[in-house]
C-alpha cells in the first residue's frame, strides 16, 4: 500500500498555519516576508504557532531574501535562530546555503544540521538555484537532509514536472522529494502520477481588505509602491481543502 500523501501548508502567520491545519494540511513551513521568498518568523510567532497546532511545524532559517550566500555574520544569526526554535519546540527547520559556484556549501550545512538535531530538516528552494540537481542531491543525502522542497528547477512544479520526477526516482528511499510552487486542486494528481512524489507544499491564499478607514495611498512602507499594503493575505482553509482532497482521491 502506497504512502498516503502529505500536504505541507506554506504560511507566514499564525493564523493561515491554523487555517492549514483546519483544511487538512499535516504540516506548516511557517515564515516571513512571502514577497522575498520567505524569511525567518518572528520568535512570538512560533511560540504561538507551536501552542495552537496540533501538526508538524516546520521553521525557515533565512536571515534575508535573496540568494542563498551568507556572510559570516549572517550565518551566525542563523546558528542562532536554529538554537530558539529548538528551545520553541518545532518540529523541524528548512534552510538552504550554497557557495559561491552553486553547490551546496557542505561544511555550513553540515554544521547546522548537526545544530538542529533532533529536529526534522528540509533543504528549500536554494536547491533550485544549485548548478547541478543531481549532484546537490547526492550532497544533502550524504548530509543526512530528510527532505527537499523543489519546483524542478523552473518556476513552477508542473514547469518542472520532469526533472521532479527523475529527482524521486534517483532518491527513492534515501531523502524525500517535496514539489512545491504553484500546486493546487486542478493539477495535484497530475504531479502525484508523473512524479509519484508522496509530499507536497503548496500556497493557498485569499485576501481581504485592512480594517483601516483612513488611508494615506501617497505613502507606501515597502520597496514596491504597487505593493496593496492595504490588503491582508491568509491562508484560505478551504482551498488547502480542496486540494487535499483531489490528493487523497488519487
Amino acid at each position: 500500500m502506497s504512502k498516503p500523501i502529505l500536504i505541507e501548508g506554506c504560511v507566514t502567520s499564525v493564523a493561515s498555519a491554523l487555517e492549514a491545519q483546519k483544511g487538512g494540511a499535516a504540516r506548516v513551513e511557517l515564515c516571513d516576508n512571502l514577497t522575498e521568498g520567505g524569511t525567518t518568523p518572528s520568535y512570538g510567532a512560533i511560540q504561538e504557532a507551536r501552542q495552537l497546532l496540533d501538526i508538524e511545524l516546520n521553521i525557515m532559517i533565512r536571515p534575508r531574501g535573496g540568494d542563498f550566500c551568507y556572510t559570516d555574520l549572517e550565518f551566525k544569526i542563523m546558528k542562532t535562530d536554529v538554537e530558539i526554535a529548538k528551545e520553541l519546540a518545532v518540529d523541524g527547520i528548512v534552510f538552504g546555503i550554497l557557495t559561491p559556484d552553486a553547490v551546496i556549501d557542505v561544511e555550513r550545512s553540515r554544521e547546522i544540521i548537526e545544530l538542529a538535531k533532533p529536529l526534522n530538516i528540509t533543504f528549500h528552494r536554494a536547491f533550485d538555484r544549485s548548478a547541478d540537481p543531481f549532484r546537490s542531491l547526492e550532497t544533502l543525502i550524504s548530509l543526512g537532509v530528510h527532505r527537499v522542497l523543489t519546483s524542478g528547477q523552473r518556476p513552477s512544479a508542473m514547469e518542472g514536472i520532469n526533472l521532479l520526477a527523475e529527482l524521486v526516482k534517483t532518491a527513492g528511499n534515501r531523502i524525500i522529494i517535496m514539489p512545491g510552487v504553484g500546486i493546487d486542486e486542478t493539477n495535484i494528481r497530475e504531479l502525484i502520477t508523473h512524479t509519484e512524489a508522496r509530499e507536497y507544499h503548496v500556497l493557498a491564499e485569499k485576501q481581504f481588505d485592512s480594517p483601516m478607514k483612513v488611508r494615506n495611498e501617497k505613502v507606501f512602507m515597502g520597496y514596491n509602491a504597487d505593493f496593496p499594503e492595504y490588503k491582508i493575505n491568509i491562508t484560505d482553509w478551504e482551498k488547502i481543502r480542496a486540494i487535499y482532497l483531489a490528493s487523497q482521491s488519487y
